[in-house]
């Protein structure tokens, strides 16, 4: 048994045990319930035991002991076995293998599900998900994993785009490639680089616009100029050869954990997929009608292009671009300079120091990451004339939701009307809408948009204002506790 084991070990090396047999586990690793007294020689050490789940070792708090059911080779320090009397770390099992453990896949497939479980592919995944995990497991500590073909399809809001959605059990994988790799990256990134990252993103990129026009400005008491660039084709023309030699050179420099060459199978697998072959398009040939060629992966150059749509494409291009922002930052001498994925900002007083760097930052692109600078989309006005960046609209003391957002939410409550007109909305409608409406009415809060959201929701059908009603500041969309609600 797993306490006799351990009483061997622990006589074999003199050492004596306070811990009586019944404190010991008899189905897990065979370590004490209870602290165990450790003495040798003159001198005694407690050793703070917990138990733990895994079958190859128990953690304590000053490393690993205890006895696994099977277990391997005893490693035994030389001055512990010479006789000396000194306070020893007993390690008993050799390093694990250097590769994931099951309970990063796991880690990854609970943050894959998130927000996630109510679909199709979420659903058919979770009817035997502990068998797929432990499969996806074996594949990739056996080097055989090999992503699957991608779904493609076309959306229209906010703005027209091409989608490529993975399987479910890739985008598991893309998880356990971000959770290894952000900690590391993150150290690359400068601290206005907004998308994709935690306690960043569009409100926080916002709201640092709005400071750059405030500080450069002196509080719009003087003059100042704020500048806008684009990437043309941003997603669709990265290079991924530049990108892997990139990000395996950064890996090799700043990721020390054993199983970095693991981590860099999946990320060239993940790199490397031209996610056009194999693709099943979802919709008729009808919906690419209008969408330009540098927005479409058919028409990319070979080795070129990241697939919308998955998480590691929004942080390996976050990745990609972050030697333009220590250029822009550090060589060029921007202060007031910020950038949420391609959208770049400048703030400066002077507005031939931006023009002139314009060149620079086109030479760079062309130089450097094979990139493009969109010439019809270089945006130069006085910061008194306010800005639009990140969907809405920055003027001076306040901030003003942008058009498309405006149109939209318009939209959504015309679709939302009409399924009233037609029949009687069932349940899954009503959690649709109340969704929908709350999804707006969140985004318009953080500007100022109270006329705006208080017309809007006033133009609800009366089916819609007998079953919900809005908070007093038009706020959010709740059912009305004071009618059952009847489908």
């Amino acid at each position: 048994s797993a306490g006799k084991q351990y009483d061997a070990y622990m006589r074999t090396h003199h050492l004596h045990i306070s811990a009586k047999k019944e404190d010991f586990l008899p189905t897990t690793t065979g370590v004490p319930r209870r602290t165990a007294s450790v003495t040798r020689g003159n001198r005694i050490s407690t050793m703070a035991v917990r138990t733990t789940t895994t079958t190859r070792t128990t953690k304590t708090t000053f490393g690993l002991c205890g006895v696994s059911d099977k277990p391997g080779r005893e490693t035994v320090p030389a001055h512990l076995s010479a006789g000396k009397n000194t306070p020893v770390q007993l390690e008993l099992f050799p390093d694990r293998e250097s590769s994931f453990s099951l309970e990063d896949v796991f880690d990854a497939y609970a943050d894959c599900r998130k927000h996630k479980r109510n679909t199709q592919q979420a659903r058919e995944f979770e009817q035997d998900y502990e068998s797929r995990l432990i499969a996806l497991w074996q594949e990739i500590t056996e080097k055989t994993y090999l992503p699957g073909p991608a779904k493609v399809f076309i959306v229209t809001k906010p703005v027209k785009r091409e989608i490529f959605a993975a399987q479910f059990r890739d985008r598991v994988v893309h998880h356990l490639i971000i959770h290894a790799v952000s900690p590391v990256l993150e150290r690359d990134f400068i601290y206005d680089s907004y998308a994709c990252r935690i306690g960043k993103g569009t409100h926080f990129g916002i709201e640092r616009a709005a400071g750059f026009i405030r500080s450069c400005s002196r509080n719009y008491t003087r003059d100042a100029w704020v500048m806008k660039l684009d990437i043309k084709g941003f997603f669709m023309a990265v290079n991924r050869t530049l990108l892997y030699q990139r990000l395996e050179d950064y890996l090799r420099r700043f990721y020390h954990a054993n199983n970095l060459e693991q981590l860099l199978q999946l990320c060239f697998l993940v790199i490397s997929q031209d996610p056009t072959v194999g693709c099943t398009i979802c919709g008729s040939k009808k919906d690419w009608e209008g969408l330009p060629y540098d927005k479409s992966l058919f028409y990319s150059e070979s080795g070129c292009g990241l697939p919308i749509g998955s998480l590691t494409s929004q942080v390996f291009a976050n990745f990609y671009l972050s030697p333009l922002d220590h250029y822009i930052k550090h060589t060029l001498g921007f202060r007031y300079y910020g950038r949420y994925v391609d959208d770049m900002i400048f703030v400066h007083e002077n507005k031939s120091r931006l023009t002139s760097a314009i060149p620079l930052v086109r030479a760079y692109l062309a130089d450097e990451l094979r990139l493009q600078l969109h010439p019809k989309k270089i945006y130069l006005q006085p910061t008194g004339h306010g800005v639009t960046f990140l969907g809405v609209y920055i003027r001076h003391r306040y901030t003003l939701a942008g058009k498309h957002i405006r149109k939209n939410f318009k939209e959504a409550v015309k679709v939302h009307n009409a399924t009233v007109a037609d029949h009687r909305p069932n349940r899954e409608e009503c959690w649709k809408f109340q969704s929908s409406i709350n999804a707006y009415l969140g985004m318009l809060r953080h500007s100022a948009s109270y006329r705006l959201r208080h017309n809007v929701v006033s133009g609800l059908s009366d089916h819609w204002k007998r079953r919900f009603s809005s908070d007093e500041n038009v706020y959010a969309i709740k059912r009305r506790k004071s009618q059952t609600m009847q489908f």
